[in-house]
């Protein structure tokens, strides 16, 4: 085979395999963040994703081999470039409609599992082709670098190294430069310019496929002109920012009454801050029965009054735009309320749209990690760091529950956030109410009005309940002692079984899907009994 003029010295040829490592690494990660705000960016939604790019890398290496033998012209191959390019190019124009039309047609088609098969569906639909693509690049390149078996071995381990380069950078890029900075959709058009670029450079060098090259210009700068017009929920018309970090999807949205953050869920609320302040009848009312608890009822028993209060000290963990931080500041108003927020851009957003003052002192870093680093004690200690089956594994485990209890004074009290309510035996909170249970001799925990929140307290001080029960008659805002009076009411002394969860052993996702799934088969029967009885005009009218 008689190589193309700019293939003679093979440089190109590497340069080839280091792009295409990078592309694919970066199409790996914008893939988590494209399904991110629609299936959560759990370990499960991860497996899948490296799944199927696996398996569609696999079958390419396997066509391209073969493709490669039968005709070795080096054209093929960068017009498979072209292709991948501007299939790449379209995943932020399309992306989002296809997960979409994929979760509708499985509404009326599956009864279970169906976050598992939404997202493995929309990855095989999205994804596979243009890494199949992709997949053929290094037995092509092999195919055209490998002129004799005395440096066979040299030339494949050079490619090999360019790859694995290219894939470094492919990681760390996207991660912290161009998402962040730019967004999802930006960073597909980036990698696709490149592989984009790459083909076009050689068919000009060799004067060929005109025709694609103009096309696949085209394409591209339709992409990019449609590309990031729009976020990802894109019929919401309220919303205040949507934009990504490092670690999130992120979405603020204005109601007349409300201020509302949503993290990588688009139908979640994470944080809420109330525009006239008080109460917000959600699970954030209920912890507040924490610091009564703690005795911080009685030294910060001024109120509204305007008397000045005593010590007692707050860390919540998960810290969020601070909706529980203002409710301690606004009743207990003696009590130093201080946060640990992993996602610092998070903590940016509570400054700017939910009012968080700055005296409120929050430390970017993970919940664990900072009560490993610290000797503080605290009277009352939040866990708010588990979002739907993304439950950090770290924070859930006996070990981490004997830290927190190691960092709360003699009469603190720990209060956890548990979503995804289930009575099922083997559920996730049973396990989490479970591990705590083995750590802490008094649990209690308390259901919340209208939602699949259960909120658990405990301590190693004795009768929590008599406690609350004080504590509330101490109240002068009557608002908030009705509430505590509700929680009073809800408040029931839990029954350890024996699940448990440790560092070595927590499968709080799979446990987490497991009731995920349930609350979603329960939300979508109205939809199939609608699509049954109408068609698709009912299910339009859902």
């Amino acid at each position: 085979m008689e190589q193309k003029s700019i293939l003679k010295k093979k440089y190109y040829l590497y340069l080839t395999e280091f792009f295409a490592g990078m592309a694919v690494m970066a199409v790996e990660l914008g893939a988590s963040r494209l399904l991110a705000p629609y299936f959560s960016s759990s370990q499960i939604v991860w497996t899948i994703i490296i799944g199927t790019i696996m398996i569609a890398m696999a079958l390419g290496n396997i066509w391209g081999g073969r493709s490669a033998d039968k005709n070795p012209n080096p054209d093929r191959l960068y017009l498979r470039l072209l292709i991948a390019a501007v299939w790449i190019a379209a995943i932020p124009v399309a992306g989002k409609y296809i997960i979409l039309l994929i979760s509708a047609v499985l509404v009326v088609t599956i009864n279970t599992n169906f976050l598992i098969w939404a997202a493995f569906l929309a990855c095989m639909v999205i994804f596979v082709f243009p890494l199949f693509l992709l997949g053929t690049v290094t037995p092509s390149l092999v195919k055209y670098t490998v002129s004799s078996l005395d440096d066979s071995g040299k030339t494949v381990g050079t490619l090999g190294a360019f790859n694995t380069i290219g894939s470094i950078i492919g990681t760390f890029l996207p991660t912290f430069v161009t998402i962040p900075a730019v967004g999802t959709a930006i960073t597909f058009l980036i990698f696709a310019g490149i592989l984009l670029l790459l083909a076009l450079i050689y068919f000009i060098s060799t004067k060929g496929k005109r025709i694609a090259c103009i096309v696949s210009l085209i394409l591209f700068g339709i992409c990019a002109v449609f590309g990031n017009m729009g976020g990802f929920a894109f019929w919401e018309t309220d919303l205040l920012y949507e934009g990504e970090s490092v670690y999130n999807y992120l979405q603020v949205k204005e109601k007349p009454d409300r201020v509302i953050l949503s993290t990588n869920v688009l139908f979640g609320v994470q944080s809420v801050m109330l525009k006239n302040g008080g109460l917000t009848g959600m699970y954030y009312d209920y912890a507040l029965a924490a610091p009564v608890m703690a005795g911080l009822a009685e030294t910060n028993a001024a109120g509204n009054d305007g008397a000045a209060g005593t010590n007692g000290e707050i860390l919540v963990l998960g810290m969020g735009t601070g909706t529980f931080a203002a409710q301690c500041r606004q009743y207990f108003p003696g009590a130093v309320t201080e946060g640990v927020e992993i996602d610092e851009k998070i903590t940016d957003l509570a400054r700017t749209y939910f009012a968080l003052p700055e005296s409120v002192s929050v430390t970017t870093y993970d919940g664990r990690a900072y009560l490993q680093g610290i000797d503080r004690k605290y009277d009352v200690i939040m866990i708010d760091a588990y979002q739907d089956i993304t439950i950090p594994f770290q924070m859930s485990s006996v070990e981490f529950f004997s830290m927190v209890k190691e960092h709360l004074k003699e009469n603190g009290v720990m209060v956890v956030n548990m979503n995804m309510y289930s009575e099922h035996e083997g559920a996730i909170n049973r396990y989490l109410a479970d591990t705590i249970a083995r750590v802490f001799p008094e649990v209690y925990t308390a259901d919340v009005s209208g939602s699949t929140n259960r909120e658990l307290f405990a301590s190693v001080r004795p009768g929590l309940e008599a406690c609350l029960t004080e504590g509330t008659r101490q109240l002068k805002d009557h608002q908030l002692q009705e509430m505590m009076e509700t929680v009073s009411d809800n408040l029931e002394p839990y029954e350890a079984g024996n699940d448990l969860l440790t560092d070595d052993r927590a499968p709080v996702e799979l446990l987490g899907m497991q009731v995920i799934d349930e609350l979603i088969g329960q939300e979508l029967e109205d939809y199939k009994k609608a699509f049954e009885e109408q068609g698709i005009r009912g299910l339009i009218g859902q």
